[in-house]
């Protein structure tokens, strides 16, 4: 079958078929923006599904399946080079010659894979239509074609695994806190989601084990499809043990200096600069994402301290089980990804004492948090209490707020209002 009937099936069997059944996100996708939507997000995190989503609203306004144009790149039949790829509109405009092809939206699933797909996109702007959706799992490649390419037409959308309010949606709960029976039912599902992450294919896995290996199968896709093959890495037991290293230390301050010496004392040949453009490969495929200290200066930020942590709870069990029982490091990641979607500027505080969290506006702290398993030890209680209050008073915050497992009270202390929270209590609160 030549490429072009090839393309033509694919467009015909997506406007025959079914949509399949999509759950509603938070994220949603403005449809009549006039820019070109860019969705990026860890694999397996719900990106396809949002544009079935979107779709889905296309239909029920009236707008006919026939114009929408739904192609994923990773299907095997494809594998278009860079000059056939304008055969995706000549196969349209050849199954439907009397629609309008400008009046059409464009749904392009996992377009890194094509070549030259940024020119490509250029010019289906700018001279076709400005109904285009694209998704794509490296937020590097994306960001970098884009800059170069389609600057100033586009919007970016970032899609993670569930977020815990979305958690509850697909179990069907309402999210009633004060509820006694609702109330049992979310708290039983934050420690399942605490433990277990939200990758929307795995919600209603219960199979401990299956589970496990689905997940790891998804780091392994990761591994080897978008951090080797795309990069070209050629040391893979250097990768490895850096990216063990990482998961080993999530949530602490990260030493790329340190794990550069273990892996010299155990005679692997590799420049520290290599260890850092790894680093870089793994947060363009979302598998880490990071924190600074923070600075007034820009420059300081950027060079200052790391800390890291994993896109998903499930995940960081699913490849080191030593977090099964570490409920301290699971609580900060999955408080750490709630508030990366917030879309605020997150850094850390380190002076004489720390502080997990300051939120900015711009490079301006508007809200500090600290988050502790627990604060019933005394000790641990002082250490939280002195940190959140040093980064208050340091920029002039009124209050601050302590994160645990499960205990709540509120109380002032040099003259700052302390409000201790439930993580599922905030978790399950919709954002301001």
């Amino acid at each position: 079958m030549i490429k072009k009937d090839v393309i033509k099936t694919i467009i015909r069997d997506f406007h025959r078929g079914r949509l399949p059944e999509s759950k509603k996100r938070e994220i949603v996708i403005p449809v009549e923006s006039g820019k070109i939507i860019t969705v990026t997000g860890v694999r397996r995190s719900g990106k396809t599904f949002l544009l079935y989503r979107t779709i889905e609203d296309l239909l029920k306004k009236g707008i006919p399946i026939e114009r929408i144009i739904y192609i994923n790149f990773e299907d095997e039949r494809l594998e278009l080079t860079q000059e056939e790829l304008d055969l995706i509109l000549q196969s349209y405009r050849e199954l439907y010659p009397l629609i309008d092809i400008k009046d059409c939206f464009f749904f392009f699933d996992e377009i890194q894979d094509a070549p030259g797909w940024e020119k490509f996109i250029r010019r289906i702007y700018d001279t076709v239509s400005r109904n285009i959706f694209i998704t794509g799992s490296n937020s590097n490649l994306l960001s970098k074609e884009i800059a170069t390419s389609l600057r100033g037409r586009t919007i970016p959308v970032e899609v993670f695994p569930l977020s815990f309010r979305e958690y509850l949606e697909f179990h069907n709960v309402e999210i009633d806190l004060y509820h006694s029976r609702t109330r049992a039912m979310i708290i039983n599902l934050f420690e399942r989601f605490l433990s277990t992450g939200g990758f929307p294919e795995l919600v209603f896995q219960e199979e401990a084990d299956m589970k496990w290996k689905i997940l790891q199968e998804y780091f392994n896709v990761m591994l080897y499809r978008d951090i080797i093959e795309r990069y070209s890495v050629l040391n893979l037991p250097a990768l490895k043990f850096f990216i063990r290293r990482i998961l080993e230390n999530i949530t602490s301050t990260l030493s790329v200096n340190k794990i550069y010496n273990e892996l010299k004392s155990l005679g692997y040949r590799i420049g520290k600069n290599t260890l850092y453009e790894y680093l870089h490969m793994t947060q363009s495929v979302y598998l880490f994402l990071s924190i600074s200290r923070y600075h007034e200066s820009v420059l300081k930020q950027e060079l200052s301290e790391k800390k890291t942590y994993v896109v998903d709870n499930g995940l960081l069990n699913a490849l080191t089980f030593k977090f099964t029982r570490d409920f301290g490091k699971l609580l900060e990641n999955a408080i750490f990804l709630e508030l990366y979607r917030s879309g605020m500027n997150i850094f850390f505080y380190k002076g004489r004492r720390e502080c997990d969290f300051l939120l900015c506006r711009g490079i301006s702290p508007i809200k500090a948090i600290q988050v502790s398993y627990t604060i019933s030890d005394i000790s641990i209680r002082k250490r939280e209490i002195e940190g959140l209050i040093e980064a208050c008073k340091r920029f002039s915050l009124e209050k601050g707020t302590i994160i645990t497992l499960s205990e709540e009270e509120a109380f002032r202390e040099d003259n700052i209002d302390i409000e201790v929270v439930p993580a599922y209590k905030f978790l399950a609160k919709k954002r301001d």
